[in-house]
């Protein structure tokens, strides 16, 4: 086990971070701390807002893995005051949303876990993440005794790749399971997409999860996501038709440019929770 103490931390708050939809696989526990797993690592996370103080108790991984994982040398400060300095609408958003930060996640988790999503709500999503991990992800040593409880690691891209389509759908997840089986033995061939073409490429992969996954899993921030939510957003803040898909992608191309993907975050935290 290891564990590290992070100090001077802004504009983060765990709840903001882990239930804001990029991520599937961290759970809220006594005090206001997190428990999860990141990459093969189980870990224990706490944050005092007030000390600036994060402090992690983890199976492994380095603390330079955990920086980098939290994204902590981004100034979120600096990107909120640019997108409302140019956008001053999204003022309450980012303020609603303060802590959100964009996880440096694994791409082939962030892959399948947003296969996984299409068509389906947070928690059975979880609840399917999890199933996958439990069947055919190796078992976290010490994770018992830092969260309390069995967590699993992500499975391999090669133990997913020879995986059966039958046994991911004893899992309950349907047509997904065909998309899992060949989204992992294209990963398998190929190795990690460049771009957001290149994952819309994979079968079964839509322009909305493409977004998600080009954002949450190879970090390109421009990337907006579109979906129910952004649609009703987008029409009450911009007058967008809300078939207007293409329209949105556009518009929010040009006004909020390089940080598309951290707008929509907060937006859609705002309206998800607190507007509508």
């Amino acid at each position: 086990m290891v564990e590290y103490r992070f100090d001077g931390i802004r504009d983060m708050n765990l709840e903001h971070v882990f239930d804001c939809g990029q991520c599937f696989r961290w759970r809220p526990t006594d005090g206001g701390k997190y428990y999860g797993v990141a990459g093969e690592y189980a870990c224990l996370a706490d944050l005092d807002e007030s000390a600036g103080l994060l402090s992690l108790k983890a199976s492994g991984g380095s603390r330079e893995f955990w920086a980098d994982y939290f994204d902590l040398a981004t100034d979120y400060g600096d990107i909120k005051k640019l997108l409302v300095d140019e956008s001053p609408e999204l003022l309450q958003s980012t303020e609603s949303g303060y802590g959100i930060r964009i996880l440096r996640q694994n791409f082939f988790e962030t892959l399948i876990s947003f296969i996984v999503s299409q068509n389906n709500n947070i928690p059975r999503i979880k609840k399917c993440i999890e199933a996958i991990c439990e069947r055919f992800g190796e078992e976290i040593s010490e994770a018992e005794e830092i969260c309390g409880l069995k967590l699993y690691a992500f499975p391999s891209v090669e133990r997913l790749a020879r995986a059966e389509v039958s046994e991911l759908a004893e899992l309950k997840l349907g047509y997904r399971s065909e998309y899992i089986v060949r989204a992992a033995q294209r990963f398998a061939e190929e190795g990690e997409p460049a771009d957001y073409d290149a994952v819309l490429a994979y079968h079964g992969v839509g322009p909305k999860v493409a977004n998600c996954i080009a954002l949450f899993g190879l970090r390109q921030l421009d990337a907006f996501p579109i979906d129910t939510w952004v649609k009703k957003l987008m029409n009450d803040l911009y007058g967008f038709d809300e078939k207007d898909v293409k329209g949105m992608q556009k518009y929010a191309a040009e006004r909020f440019g390089e940080y598309g993907g951290i707008a929509q975050q907060y937006l859609f935290n705002h309206y998800r929770n607190i507007k509508i």
